[in-house]
């Protein structure tokens, strides 16, 4: 079977192509993917899911704010030197902020 290597221009790319595309890249297990999205919803989302979405914001929002602060983001900094799951700073600073949600 044989391997296919897309060319370098898809290989940097990530998330939509623009924004009335339904066509979407994403990175997982250092490949590229490409997916479609065939049957989007057209309902209003439910109670659940814009308390999802405004979780994400507040968390987001918050992450922010922490890393504006030198103190805060030094103390960050501190722990992230010291914990092994996550690679990127943001990433953890994001994580913990949303934990305290």
């Amino acid at each position: 079977m044989s391997q296919v290597k897309p060319m370098g221009l898809v290989e940097s790319m990530h998330g939509k192509i623009c924004g009335h595309s339904d066509m979407y890249f994403f990175r997982k297990f250092g490949k590229v993917f490409s997916g479609k999205i065939c049957y989007p919803s057209t309902k209003a989302p439910t109670a659940a899911q814009t308390a999802q979405r405004d979780k994400f914001a507040t968390a987001r929002a918050n992450a922010k704010t922490a890393l504006a602060d030198p103190t805060q983001a030094a103390a960050y900094l501190a722990s992230f030197k010291n914990q092994k799951k996550y690679k990127d700073f943001n990433g953890y600073v994001f994580a913990q902020e949303y934990a305290k949600l």
